[in-house]
């Protein structure tokens, strides 16, 4: 799975255009966060909310909205269900008596909420945890809502992201977030704010991220941001470096295809700003340099250890981080599930360098982990790709990928990216350190970059992996195993094949085969094999012959000069020459592609997998 999961996606409007137009295009833009259901909430004049909802996708809440509906204000959500199956009465928005509410997060005391309002005559209709919420403003609204909302934030506990209209204040939306994002942005017809930028882009690149536990007033002219207590805070605006077609298919049949070839574009523009000249005896060399993205080489001196913590596919790079990393540094890294590691009391200290991975730099366990960092005060250096998130804002040191907006829930370039970031630290990290001299850490940045033109040759042969995946579609079980760099990009080949083609799928270091995996393999059970590390190829072939020796259909992904016996596999898919450091790059996309067109083969929806939304903002 994607490593991030937004939850459900929201948005509000009002200003001099048609609510409904920006409402069910920005829901639209925002459907990879949720698609259980859809709904809209919109003034219609005499201190009227009209509020039409629907279970699905917002392609059939488009189908009930009125063409005339012709509201200048108004609030959306398109819902990914948490509390409260998936339901027309469970849809957003929720309204009680002046409190019409949408909401993206998890409210963790909502039944003492909800039992406590029970006793003052308010009955909810719904089984959501958000209902409670616009119960529990509506009790404590007497006219101020901005001393409602901050009463209300004083009594919940977990993370929320809440537009709020209330009846007797027409035209004005009232935000509020703790945990979950919000992004606004003031335009020429109006004033806009939504889970993500891209709802915003076709209107603004200029764009401000709502911090925590401010109020954000929205009317048709400005946007007033407020604290809890009333003082008016001036937000800071920030600008996006890409486009609105960066967030559209492009001729693509699906986001996740366009991503997938989007990746060496996405590696050049995280690679290439960060290369600068160094001359030594005469002599010019490309290094990795951070100096622009201020992480100075004092950041890596020192350390006892990393540790790396993330969740889902940003998991997954941070192994080939810990693998880069003891190689090269010679220092011990532990790799730990965020939502794991910030219950596990972790030793931290001041030579402790903690890095923090998450594409949308907005997943709770994630943020949670950096925060325990900070307080335990070890070092801190995010990779993240989206400026101005909650990651990024309390990270001590960021390092930005630029793999661009990533619509699809299945994370491609976003995982490339994050890499790229991983490899390159290392290298500079070696080199501050004085593990790797000048000319070594050259050449081994000169490799990265030689490696992108070898997996542009990958994605070159889209119908050799089609054919390939012929073979899966009719799979209940699937096995990935290497060794090595190998087995962690197993890790992340197996969540995205399971994700998106619901086939069970398990990846396993090779040599852990014979304690207790082979049982599982039966004739005909495909079994794809990495076997690109030529350090450890003896090994791996052993291990294939294990599992041909029970009847595996094997797809195996090596290196051209494997030489490995054709009587061990079914296909073999031969990858571009390239040193095996780099070879997970263009093997990535190998399993990726393999991924994507098993799932299109099987008639599913690649972009939208069941149950899966696109990053978690909430625990």
């Amino acid at each position: 799975m994607t490593e991030d999961f937004f939850m459900c996606g929201i948005i509000g409007f009002t200003g001099c255009g048609r609510a409904k137009d920006v409402l069910l295009s920005g829901l639209s833009a925002l459907e990879y966060r949720g698609y259980d259901s859809a709904g809209i909430s919109c003034f219609t004049g005499d201190g009227k909310i009209t509020t039409i909802k629907s279970v699905g996708k917002v392609s059939k809440l488009r189908t009930q909205v009125p063409e005339e509906f012709s509201s200048t204000c108004g609030i959306g959500h398109t819902r990914w269900a948490t509390h409260g199956g998936v339901s027309q009465a469970n849809a957003h928005p929720h309204s009680c008596g002046r409190v019409t509410l949408i909401h993206n997060g998890i409210i963790e005391n909502y039944l003492c909420l909800r039992d406590e309002l029970s006793a003052t005559g308010r009955t909810p209709v719904s089984g959501t945890d958000s209902e409670i919420a616009a119960m529990l403003i509506d009790s404590l609204y007497t006219g101020d809502a901005r001393a409602a909302i901050a009463a209300a934030a004083a009594r919940l506990e977990g993370a929320y992201a809440f537009c709020i209209l209330f009846s007797d204040q027409p035209e004005k939306i009232y935000c509020i977030r703790k945990g979950s994002p919000l992004v606004a942005c003031q335009t020429k017809m109006g004033s806009i704010i939504a889970s993500d930028m891209v709802a915003l882009l076709r209107y603004s690149k200029d764009y401000f991220v709502l911090e925590e536990d401010l109020i954000a007033c929205l009317t048709h002219d400005e946007i007033t941001v407020t604290t809890l207590d009333g003082r008016t805070v001036a937000p800071d605006y920030l600008t996006v470096t890409w486009d609105v077609s960066s967030a559209q298919k492009n001729g693509f049949n699906h986001y996740m295809e366009k991503e997938i070839h989007e990746q060496p574009d996405a590696l050049l523009r995280t690679i290439t700003p960060r290369l600068v000249k160094y001359v030594e005896n005469g002599e010019s060399y490309m290094l990795p340099d951070f100096t622009a993205d201020g992480i100075p080489d004092s950041l890596f001196l020192g350390l006892s250890r990393i540790v790396i913590t993330a969740c889902g596919t940003a998991m997954h790079a941070g192994m080939m981080g810990k693998i880069l990393f003891e190689e090269l540094l010679h220092i011990p890294v532990t790799v730990d599930i965020a939502s794991e590691f910030r219950y596990q009391n972790p030793i931290l200290s001041e030579d402790t360098l903690v890095i923090t991975v998450s594409q949308s730099g907005e997943t709770a366990d994630t943020l949670a982990a950096l925060r325990l960092a900070i307080e335990s005060g070890a070092r801190t250096l995010s990779i993240v790709n989206v400026k101005g998130s909650s990651i990024a804002r309390e990270s001590a040191h960021v390092f930005y990928t630029h793999a661009g907006p990533e619509i699809a829930v299945a994370s491609t370039k976003a995982y490339t990216a994050q890499l790229a970031a991983f490899y390159m630290i290392a290298f500079r990290a070696a080199f501050a350190a004085r593990r790797l001299s000048i000319g070594e850490c050259a050449e081994y940045t000169k490799g990265l970059s030689l490696m992108i033109p070898a997996l542009t040759k990958v994605l070159e042969r889209g119908e050799e992996f089609a054919a390939i995946s012929r073979h899966l579609i009719k799979a209940t079980d699937l096995f990935f195993i290497g060794r090595g760099m190998d087995y962690a990009l197993s890790c992340e080949g197996s969540i995205k094949l399971k994700e998106i083609t619901y086939i069970h799928s398990e990846a396993y270091a090779a040599g852990e085969l014979k304690h207790g995996t082979l049982s599982l393999i039966a004739p005909d059970v495909p079994v794809i094999a990495l076997a690109t590390q030529h350090n450890v190829l003896a090994k791996m072939v052993s291990n294939i012959k294990e599992v041909r020796a029970r009847g595996a259909f094997v797809i195996l992904v090596a290196a051209k000069d494997a030489g490995i016996e054709p009587e061990l596999y079914d296909f073999c898919i031969e990858l571009p020459e390239t040193s095996d450091r780099f070879a997970p790059f263009t093997a990535a996309a190998v399993l990726q592609l393999i991924a994507y067109h098993t799932s299109f083969l099987r008639g599913l929806d690649v972009d939208q997998p069941r149950h899966l939304a696109k990053s978690v903002t909430v625990e």
